[in-house]
């Protein structure tokens, strides 16, 4: 085993402790290539098993079904790190792996609605229920396997490795998704092509399981079930005891939250801003970030292995503070060289709503099953989907909601997202298809254009941000609890932290864009928690990379 004394020398990382790093990444990194592919794919997905409802609901319940896998996440540490606790780190995570990967491939094989009618929506929901019940027992595993495997000091390093998984996961999803569609027809594509990268995933979980069969249980699971000093609750003495449930409450408001949000604002966020709000077309936007993730994933590395010099503490804080004071200019400049047609008709083109404030309810609806009936809400998120910016002004109590575009009026009715996006046309929004300066989707078309090096290069600063919060934390929870419920209690934080404060961050930020009319309102989310974990960090959470983990 490895020397884990405080004050051991640098050594070269042994045969083994190589095996512990390869064999835990390579699992985890398969288990969220088949997290993100429902995201990836939501569009086929609604097309195959939501047939037989209309388009937009169809669209909203795949949306709903990749909601529920991060919904489901804390439920998932519960369960599974109470088992981690009890019967040890490997044959959990080899049980969540294999969950994961036979949930996927059934999403791969489901038959779509025109063959089983409802059982369809019914069987790829439950699929995702499975899938985030399983990544919620996963990370903990992985993350605690590889940390007790770890020499004292460096543990942030050995641990960064599990830190890269989840963006080589969404990497390797991305490239796969584009390979396909670089090769097929859109036909061929929307047929059959889509249910591919869910079948691959069966070659994968029998890799990865084979691979992890290979592994010895932790060594600090392992003395002790030796000594017999298990914990016999691992749940009701990780959260039923205060000494034990405020490291949980620190953790998440003084560390996962902030880093959560900086990591979906970096990564996913990101994503939706350049297709959904800057009508970047998806596989130039999807290489943008391939790119720009190729560049920064090396740096989680670096920052696990900085943590071990300088702290965790002060890397992940530094991490949420200088995202929070730049995401404005930054995304600021990201929508002027993806589309400065739209910027420049935000600043010409007035588009006013005027409802009795009665009349305008609250559109947060961070799951997507939210039915909007009345006039200024329709509207409003309309205005939002479609990127328009607007003024909401006052009318008397009473009065009915008029939208009017350059003083043109347009009706709220059905087709509203229909006229009024044609009034923002005629008054100088850019059309569809010729929204955006970079409309290149080919690798070389989108590298010879020196604007997307620009945009690479603003997303690759977004990354580094990812890689500052992230690196240190798996090696910050594990030292936080003891060795007896580790499993348990880094878990639960970890996916409250990243299941919903990370997880319904896109929603949260459309919400809030829409009931302001501004694009880049709905920043103030991230910026507001980044800075409440920065301010909470500061106080409460501890410096933890001198622990010794195995003297609990």
């Amino acid at each position: 085993m490895a020397d884990l004394s405080i004050g051991a020398e640098y050594r070269p990382m042994s045969q083994e402790e190589k095996k512990v790093i390869v064999a835990s990444s390579l699992g985890t990194v398969f288990e969220w290539y088949d997290f993100y592919l429902a995201g990836s794919l939501a569009a086929n997905i609604s097309a195959n098993f939501f047939s037989g409802v209309n388009p937009t609901a169809g669209f909203i319940f795949v949306l709903l079904g990749f909601a529920a896998g991060f919904a489901v996440r804390p439920f998932g540490a519960l369960v599974f790190g109470r088992l981690g606790d009890l019967i040890g780190r490997k044959y959990t995570f080899l049980v969540t792996m294999t969950l994961m990967g036979i949930a996927t491939f059934v999403i791969g094989l489901l038959p779509g609605y025109n063959t089983i009618g409802i059982l369809a929506p019914i069987g790829f929901i439950l699929c995702r229920l499975v899938q985030g019940l399983a990544l919620g027992g996963e990370y903990g595993g992985a993350a605690t396997y590889v940390a007790e495997h770890s020499p004292q000091n460096r543990r942030g390093f050995y641990t960064s490795w599990i830190q890269t998984t989840a963006t080589v996961g969404l990497f390797v999803s991305l490239i796969v998704i584009l390979a396909l569609r670089l090769n097929m027809s859109p036909e061929d594509f929307a047929a059959w092509g889509w249910r591919v990268p869910f079948l691959v995933s069966i070659v994968l979980l029998a890799v990865s399981i084979w691979i992890r069969l290979q592994l010895a249980e932790s060594p600090a699971f392992q003395k002790m079930k030796d000594e017999g000093t298990l914990s016999k609750a691992p749940l009701g003495e990780a959260f039923g005891q205060w000494r034990n449930a405020k490291i949980a409450i620190i953790a998440l408001l003084g560390g996962t939250a902030g880093q959560a949000v900086v990591w979906y604002t970096g990564q996913f966020y990101a994503l939706f801003f350049l297709t959904q709000t800057m009508k970047v077309d998806g596989t130039t936007a999807n290489l943008l970030i391939a790119f720009s993730l190729l560049l920064g994933t090396p740096f989680f590395i670096f920052f696990g292995w900085l943590s071990d010099k300088i702290g965790r503490k002060p890397i992940l804080l530094a991490g949420c503070l200088i995202a929070a004071a730049t995401y404005f200019p930054i995304f600021g400049s990201i929508a002027k060289l993806t589309n400065p047609k739209l910027i420049e008709a935000h600043e010409k083109v007035k588009v006013v709503i005027k409802a009795d404030p009665a009349g305008c309810g609250n559109v947060f609806d961070p799951v997507n099953v939210r039915v909007f009936t009345a006039p200024c809400d329709i509207a409003r998120r309309g205005l939002a989907a479609a990127s328009i910016k607007y003024e909401l002004q006052a009318s008397p109590a009473g009065s009915g909601t008029t939208v009017t575009v350059s003083d043109k009026p347009v009706v709220v009715d059905k087709d509203f997202a229909k006229n009024v996006t044609a009034a923002s046309i005629e008054a100088g929004y850019p059309k569809a298809g010729d929204a955006t300066i970079l409309k290149q989707p080919t690798i070389g078309g989108m590298l010879s254009d020196g604007r997307s090096w620009q945009v690479i290069g603003l997303l690759f600063i977004l990354v580094i941000y990812v890689t500052m919060v992230y690196g240190p934390i798996a090696a910050l929870l594990v030292e936080l609890f003891p060795t007896r419920i580790r499993y348990s209690g880094m878990s639960l934080p970890y996916h409250i932290g990243n299941g919903w404060f990370g997880g319904f961050l896109p929603p949260t930020v459309f919400a809030i864009v829409a009931a302001t009319g501004d694009i880049f309102a709905g920043l103030w989310y991230p910026i507001i928690i980044a800075l409440g974990t920065v301010v909470i960090g500061m106080i409460f959470l501890p410096e933890t990379k001198d622990r010794d983990i195995f003297a609990k």
